[in-house]
């Protein structure tokens, strides 16, 4: 397939396959696929289930399991398109390398660098989350000493070698998903009365009914919904990591999704459940709160630990995946080649450091916003993810259609035809304008449209300070 022009410039639907894995060549793949998965659970599981999740009981009530369902059915679409491609090109770059690949240079620098800076607003948005819950044991202590101690931490981490990192994460993990566990095996008792007095389901509608605020809460708690499935697309990125990405991946994304829709739907259903919708806020954990009211003693320390331990594996795994974006940008061409150089240890040591700036951020903002930064940060960081998603089902269309044309074989994971990645596309479209509505996150449409438009300008004033492509073109490899 021969170089093609669409609109702006030039697309690389034609870029061999093989030049684009050998330009971030020098990783170590040494992670195993219990591992991926723990690091997709590691990104996802954070912020989102355990302090965001309250937002969207706010919008929706009890009907929030419904607004997380939707969220789910769109995650899968995005899981199936990833998960095919990743499968196909295994490679740090991920989503942002195959938009270059199969749409054009300027979707894989927008979409890298505009997700680059979004997770370094999420890590910010993490270590903020862990000052919050460090507040239930030392409510005198100021955060910021909270945020500096947990970011010298994240740090250190991630500039250990990639299977030291890997065994770290899968820990965190594996301590965040038992207790995860442990909470749906105490709520349903609680609900049922087996060895608790027994709460039935009156919760679900005394107060407002099913559906307090309509079926317009259910649409705007979506968005949170999503934002909880935000950092599935992480596994996509170890796929440059993995000892056999063609196998792990695939796998490592079905386990994560699967896991990440038994948490988030049974857990926020036992905790609107247990406590009244009205009395969640973002002051503390729905699920600390689910066992404050019960009276379980020491029950809500052990929980508050777990979401801790929950927002810090997180930070970890999206400081990695950041670090590893703005290794592929560099290795492009796209930012300094000093980004794209590995330690001895195969790891982007200076790409860590850059990737880090959010909890430089969150030091500074902390004082200054003690009691809006958290939901800024969320809605700030939501337009990068949104991007990402949005990007990576429409560079699955073409994918799957330049595979058509060649008749080329790939791992199908989606149903055949165009038509989930379709559904996906309009899903997530139909969530970022609906941020316009949803208390917080205006910022998400009022950041990111500028965004869009400086690095736009951005792109075209590098094209045309190079005199050639940052890479070569040629016929598709297999």
């Amino acid at each position: 397939m021969n170089k093609t022009e669409t609109s702006g410039g030039p697309s690389l639907g034609g870029l061999a396959a093989a030049k684009v894995v050998e330009r971030e060549a020098g990783l170590e793949r040494n992670l195993t696929p219990g591992q991926l998965a723990m690091i997709g659970l590691g990104s996802t599981i954070g912020t989102g289930l355990f302090l965001g999740s309250a937002i969207s009981v706010k919008l929706a009530g009890p009907a929030v399991i419904l607004s997380f369902v939707g969220g789910a059915c769109l995650a899968v679409t995005m899981m199936w398109a990833l998960a095919e491609m990743a499968a196909a090109h295994p490679a740090a770059g991920s989503f942002g390398l195959y938009a270059e690949m199969y749409l054009h240079l300027w979707a894989g620098f927008a979409v890298r660098l505009t997700y680059w800076f979004s997770m370094m607003v999420v890590v910010c948005s993490e270590v903020v989350a862990a000052s919050i819950y460090c507040t239930f044991w030392f409510p005198t202590t100021p955060s910021w000493v909270w945020i500096g101690v947990f970011s010298l931490v994240i740090l250190y981490v991630n500039t250990m070698s990639i299977g030291n990192l890997g065994t770290f994460e899968y820990i965190l993990s594996m301590f965040k998903v038992l207790t995860i566990v442990v909470f749906l095996i105490l709520g349903t008792a609680l609900l049922t009365g087996v060895g608790f007095p027994r709460l039935g389901l009156r919760n679900y509608t005394a107060h407002g009914g099913f559906l307090p605020n309509g079926w317009k809460g259910v649409g705007l708690g979506v968005i949170l919904g999503l934002f909880s499935f935000f950092g599935i697309e992480v596994v996509g990125s170890t796929a440059g990591e993995a000892a056999d990405p063609k196998a792990a991946v695939p796998k490592a994304l079905r386990r994560t999704l699967f896991a990440l829709v038994l948490f988030y739907v049974a857990g926020l259903a036992l905790v609107v459940g247990i406590v009244p919708w009205q009395q969640i806020g973002l002051g503390e954990s729905p699920f600390v709160r689910v066992f404050k009211s019960v009276g379980i003693p020491g029950a809500s320390h052990i929980m508050n630990l777990a979401v801790l331990t929950a927002a810090l594996s997180s930070a970890v795994a999206n400081l990695y995946f950041g670090a590893r974006l703005a290794f592929s940008l560099a290795r492009g061409g796209y930012l300094p080649a000093i980004l794209g150089r590995l330690s001895r240890k195969g790891i982007p040591a200076f790409a860590v450091l850059a990737s880090a700036g959010g909890m430089a951020a969150a030091l500074a903002l902390s004082e200054y916003f003690k009691d809006s930064l958290f939901v800024f940060m969320i809605g700030l960081s939501t337009f990068g993810a949104l991007l990402a998603w949005l990007m990576t089902l429409l560079t699955h269309l073409a994918f799957r259609r330049f595979h058509k044309q060649q008749a080329r074989p790939y791992l199908q994971l989606g149903p055949p035809g165009p038509w989930a990645s379709l559904i996906g596309v309009a899903g997530v479209s139909a969530v970022l304008v609906s941020t316009w509505w949803v208390p917080g996150f205006r910022i998400t449409l009022l950041a990111g449209a500028p965004w869009l438009g400086f690095i736009t300008v951005c792109y075209f004033v590098w094209r045309r300070a190079r005199s050639r492509t940052p890479v070569q073109r040629g016929a598709l490899d297999g």
